[in-house]
């Protein structure tokens, strides 16, 4: 690969670095969908900007994590295509780091969310039963 030579090429190799992460990784796929989820909640409950920020910013941890986490993998599988501890170490260090930010997220998410889906939950509950 050349030296990018302008910020737009830069900003071309990076946007097919995403591309390529979501084309390829089912997990980029997964994370990617649940953000865009999440986001789309937090406008359904009219979140405060805050909270808005740090679902957000946990969500974008997560899809940063997991495109560390390709880059590593695949840079493991170019220099050796057999079994050594220290690839191994590598991508389980990589994933690790994945499973911590998907973690933080489900935790900011539920701190987020919890009260007002229980809330939500409670609404819909009386609408049906009448309660």
């Amino acid at each position: 690969m050349k030296k990018s030579r302008t910020l737009f090429e830069s900003f071309i190799y990076a946007i097919s670095g995403v591309i390529y992460s979501l084309k390829t990784q089912r997990n980029m796929r997964i994370h990617f969908l649940a953000a865009l989820l999440v986001m789309v909640l937090s406008k359904y409950l009219n979140l405060e900007k805050i909270e808005i920020v740090a679902v957000a910013f946990a969500a974008t941890l997560v899809i940063i994590a997991e495109m560390i986490n390709t880059a590593v993998e695949t840079a493991v599988d170019m220099i050796t295509d057999r079994f050594h501890p220290m690839a191994r170490i590598a991508k389980n260090v990589a994933a690790g780091a994945v499973l911590i930010a998907a973690l933080n997220a489900l935790v900011v998410g539920y701190m987020v969310f919890s009260d007002k889906l229980y809330d939500l939950l409670i609404g819909i509950q009386s609408l049906i039963f009448g309660r």
